[in-house]
């Protein structure tokens, strides 16, 4: 049976309750997210850029605020996740709550005025949104003039091995469906946002067995909540399957899992630009083309 894409349409009740319930394990097993992470501080050593209101959206369990917050002495910084239990564990930062807020919302019904934020940071949480286009619409919305947006996400080459090995044992869909680089470039562009830059770098963890990477995936909160999912529970049998279909793959001893991760950066227009037309086409006066004041 080949998939449809509805058949890869995320559950967004499932995914907040996959994070929710991930919350108190997340930490220990999200490795990659870290490193992830810090490199996408890194990344703002290159930007001039004093915002007084930064949006950590997808922040999960909070660990990006304390580096934001010590970066930009001067700003407030709001915490936004869509799970709830996620928010609990940030909460209990309690360093930095005092310039901090959260806010538990979808990152495509952000609760906040136009134009009133200067950062928007977002580590490895649009792969979890069903259309990017609502995502970018939501941030050119709140992201002030010359704001900077900068954020993380998956793409395609992400658990090729883990996909390839599942098709082997059947037809369902079990990994999520990753968008290219260039897609995302595209949506960011017809949300009416300027000067986007875009690259990628791949990661790769290794375990032991394939049982391994899953216990990781699901203490993470990365669960299969894909519409075309299987309902019933995974027996012995289709993971015996599933572990001698990925035995291949392994290096050294080692059984790899890949992680592409695309990296994303782009400005908010400048207040004379106007408003995305319907075709997605965005009017930018020409003396504007080509630069970013106050950047």
């Amino acid at each position: 049976m080949t998939q449809s894409p509805e058949d890869y349409r995320l559950d967004r009740r499932a995914v907040r309750a996959s994070f929710d319930r991930a919350s108190a394990t997340y930490d220990e097993a999200a490795v990659l997210q870290a490193r992830v992470r810090a490199q996408l501080l890194e990344r703002l050593d290159y930007v001039r850029l004093a915002p007084k209101t930064i949006l950590d959206a997808g922040c999960g369990t909070g660990l990006a605020a304390t580096p934001l917050l010590k970066r930009y002495p001067g700003s407030r910084l709001i915490a936004l996740d869509v799970a709830p239990g996620m928010l609990g564990v940030a909460r209990n930062r309690r360093h930095w709550w005092r310039r901090a807020s959260v806010v538990c919302a979808d990152a495509t019904a952000i609760p906040l005025a136009d134009d009133s934020v200067d950062l928007i940071f977002s580590n490895l949480m649009l792969q979890w949104c069903n259309d990017p286009d609502e995502v970018f619409r939501e941030f050119r919305r709140v992201l002030a003039p010359h704001g900077l947006m900068t954020f993380t996400t998956f793409g395609p080459d992400t658990l090729t091995e883990l996909r390839a090995a599942w098709r082997a044992v059947d037809d369902r869909v079990h990994v999520n469906r990753f968008i290219d680089m260039h897609d995302i470039g595209d949506a960011m562009v017809r949300a009416g946002l300027a000067e986007p830059v875009m690259d990628v770098d791949h990661f790769c963890m290794t375990y032991p067995r394939v049982l391994d990477l899953m216990r990781d995936l699901k203490a993470i909160g990365a669960h299969n909540v894909t519409a075309g999912r299987g309902r019933g529970l995974t027996g012995r049998r289709r993971l015996d399957a599933l572990a001698a279909a990925y035995e291949p793959h392994r290096r050294e001893g080692r059984l790899p899992a890949t992680w592409e991760v695309v990296y994303g950066q782009a400005w908010g227009p400048a207040a004379q630009a106007r408003a995305p037309t319907a075709a997605g086409e965005v009017s930018v006066p020409v003396n504007q083309i080509g630069r970013r004041s106050g950047a």
